[in-house]
């Protein structure tokens, strides 16, 4: 690359039809860069193709002249940016997967064909959707102070300690005032739950992110993730 190019990639920083220009005389090497980093075909349709184009602004907005040539730079910035994404979509799919069997209460049977059930749900129908819930679920209960993940070591396993925590739940569900305090304090109200449903308090402290994860999910915008979610509120109607 002779100084000619290094004065336009600096130029566009600052001028948005500079970068316009510059990104459409670098399409192709970008698609190839985003085909390589993933060792798929890549298209501008695709996802991975605003992934690359971030980070192609990006390797722009930062190239030094003097640590060497653009192109390499900018290949390697991309095939971060896509690793990162690739992670992330992983990470995702991990996710949807943990949340799904936390709230049900299938025979480890059942569970084998509900999971290929909402494999294909996931991969066919309501992908983006869960995706977007489950997203919107984990900033939720990050004030809070866990995530998804954490649900898949605190979630109650004997029968009679998931009838408590549904209790607790459906009791939650049933008082909104108490919901309001959740949410404005970051905690149960343990004493008020423990009187009025006669749950141990010690069932209540152990399985709190459960609890709460459940409360948030079915009375918050969560259809998707709710549905995993009916065999709680279809027992509080029995």
């Amino acid at each position: 690359m002779d100084n000619k190019d290094s004065y336009h990639i600096i130029q566009a920083r600052h001028k948005q039809t500079d970068l316009e220009e510059l990104v459409s005389k670098y399409e192709f090497f970008i698609l190839r860069c985003a085909s390589d980093s993933t060792e798929k075909y890549i298209s501008k349709h695709d996802d991975e193709w605003s992934v690359a184009l971030e980070g192609f602004v990006s390797a722009v907005n930062h190239y030094d002249p003097s640590i060497g040539e653009f192109m390499p730079f900018a290949k390697l910035i991309i095939k971060r940016r896509l690793i990162d994404y690739a992670r992330k979509q992983k990470r995702y799919e991990n996710e949807i997967l943990v949340s799904t069997e936390l709230f049900n209460d299938e025979s480890e049977e059942d569970q084998i064909g509900l999971k290929e059930n909402i494999n294909q749900k996931i991969a066919y129908e309501d992908q983006w959707q869960l995706k977007e819930e489950i997203a919107s679920a984990n900033d939720c209960f990050s004030k809070y102070g866990f995530t998804f993940f954490d649900l898949a070591y605190c979630s109650p396993k004997a029968e009679k300690t998931k009838a408590a925590c549904k209790k607790a739940i459906n009791f939650l569900l049933e008082n909104p005032s108490l919901i309001d305090h959740m949410r404005s304090s970051n905690t149960l109200s343990l004493q008020i739950i423990q009187k009025n449903t006669g749950v141990p308090r010690k069932i209540l402290e152990r399985h709190r992110k459960y609890i709460i994860a459940a409360t948030e999910i079915l009375s918050g915008e969560y259809p998707c993730l709710a549905y995993y979610m009916r065999t709680i509120r279809k027992e509080s109607k029995q």
